[in-house]
């Protein structure tokens, strides 16, 4: 597809710090690698250690080996679980190496509901495939198989805010009961909206913000790099 993304995520980690002067955290929501290579995942890090060093959080997505991942987590570096002053934020694990598929193993639902009632705080839950319909057909057949577990768990517990992912390349919003449906566009392409067929949009790479209230509400918002020619093929059939 001729898009070097290298070149795009250093792009939006440039638009990121220009634009949020103090970052308490950082969420990766997945695919940091492209076949699991262990040298990603150190490599990733040292990039985005370039632009901030605020902590992290990361989970693997259907691109990545979890395992390799957790090797490379430091203090600095954490999954599944992350607690803050005022608020909680879970990282559930929807990867199955060799799959493009998401689904959620036993032990990580139950991990989620130990969380949520453990803890009251207000609660941001974050996963790398989607668990719902985003309305692209070819992508919606990778949803999370047992989606309807995970958000019957989140729908029985009112500190739960939103759920958020990556995985379909696009912004998506929505409501799921008491919180709320987010998925954050790509540094890389994006997939073009509403597509039954694998499509490319000429949307720009982005990321999704958060800003976090001590009272249980947050804001939200995208932001994307200006217009820029990254050779794209939009016509592409596949990546």
């Amino acid at each position: 597809m001729d898009l070097d993304t290298d070149e795009s995520l250093d792009d939006v980690l440039r638009l990121l710090k220009s634009q949020q002067p103090q970052i308490d955290l950082l969420i990766a929501s997945g695919d940091i690698a492209n076949s699991g290579e262990a040298r990603a995942y150190p490599r990733f890090l040292d990039l985005v250690s370039a632009y901030t060093d605020a902590p992290m959080g990361w989970l693997a997505g259907n691109h990545d080996l979890d395992k390799l991942m957790r090797e490379s987590t430091t203090a600095q570096v954490q999954m599944d679980y992350i607690e803050l002053e005022y608020w909680q934020i879970i990282m559930l694990n929807s990867s199955i190496p060799g799959c493009e598929r998401g689904e959620l193993q036993e032990g990580e639902l139950e991990r989620l509901e130990l969380c949520l009632e453990s803890c009251q705080k207000p609660a941001l839950v974050f996963v790398h495939h989607q668990p719902v319909l985003v309305g692209s057909k070819w992508i919606d057949q990778y949803i999370i198989s047992n989606a309807d577990q995970l958000l019957d768990v989140l729908s029985q517990f009112p500190q739960v805010k939103g759920l958020i992912w990556g995985h379909v390349h696009q912004e998506f919003n929505g409501v799921h009961q008491h919180f709320q449906l987010m998925a954050t566009p790509s540094t890389c392409i994006q997939f073009k909206p509403q597509s039954d067929d694998f499509a490319l949009d000429d949307a720009m790479p982005g990321y999704r913000w958060f800003k976090l209230h001590a009272d249980g509400e947050f804001e939200t918002g995208v932001e994307r790099i200006e217009d820029k020619h990254y050779g794209t093929d939009f016509g592409s059939s596949g990546y």
